[in-house]
């Protein structure tokens, strides 16, 4: 273990996108430092159930919460959610996103307005209202959102989610400048080509990506979910107090590319 098993004792943490595949990682990395995590995602009540009984989630600790939150209501609905489980918000963790392979040329409208709605307008909607909760309650809290090394690298056919890591790089710097004098520390955390989901369903099975995919990434090998999850320890513990407006960067050094 990177860290100590209780450097988030106490830390009542919120996270959207928490059964995706690398939130669960996450979720299970928060729980082994001692955190108490309300996990939000939009999958039915008794899936999220069984996954958090099989991940030992014990509901002292760990409460799933099921909404929308690229509504403002959802958002402010999973943030009181919070405050009710746990007393306040230390940590909110803005993860939920999704990305989808297709040429700029032929995206459809529908698809740029949900994509866009998913990586960019939850996470400032969830980042706003649980910052109106810390100030509120006089919190010294953190909200960590999660981008991508391709916020200033562009990667082939994924355009839309470009933009969106783009945006969540200037969101983040912009809240970290407004509520730094309450204390608010504000910052992300980029990984490169993780392991898991589409990356992953593309390296096995789409030849051409894993020839540019192995092209870009330094270290040579894909990343493991465990190294995100990792960052995000260090963000939400006391290690990071004097960090704000600052991108992580664990992309295994994609963000150099090209090499060539």
């Amino acid at each position: 273990m990177a860290f100590a098993a209780d450097s988030l004792q106490g830390k009542a943490i919120l996270i959207t996108g928490g059964l995706g595949a690398i939130g669960k990682v996450v979720v299970q990395k928060l729980l082994a430092h001692s955190a108490r995590v309300v996990v939000n995602d939009i999958v039915g009540e008794q899936e999220a159930q069984e996954w958090m009984q099989a991940a030992g989630c014990t509901p002292d600790r760990c409460v799933y919460f099921k909404a929308d939150v690229t509504t403002a209501a959802g958002a402010q609905a999973l943030v009181e959610r919070a405050v009710v489980s746990f007393g306040t918000v230390d940590v909110a963790l803005c993860h939920a996103g999704m990305a989808q392979s297709c040429s700029i040329l032929a995206y459809p409208e529908q698809d740029w307005d949900r994509i866009v709605r998913v990586n960019l307008r939850s996470a400032f909607l969830v980042a706003q209202a649980a910052g109106r909760a810390m100030v509120e309650r006089k919190t010294l809290g953190k909200i960590i959102f999660t981008s991508s090394w391709v916020q200033d690298t562009p990667w082939p056919d994924i355009t839309p989610y470009n933009v969106t890591k783009s945006g969540i790089k200037m969101l983040m710097r912009g809240m970290a400048r407004e509520l730094a004098a309450k204390g608010i520390r504000v910052n992300s955390i980029a990984p490169g080509i993780v392991a898991v989901g589409m990356a992953k369903r593309q390296w096995d099975t789409e030849p051409d990506y894993r020839r540019r995919a192995e092209k870009a990434i330094p270290l040579g090998y894909m990343q493991p979910p465990e190294s995100v999850a990792d960052a995000f320890i260090f963000l939400c513990s006391h290690a990071s107090d004097y960090m704000t407006g600052a991108t992580l960067m664990v992309d295994g050094g994609c963000s150099l590319y090209p090499m060539d």
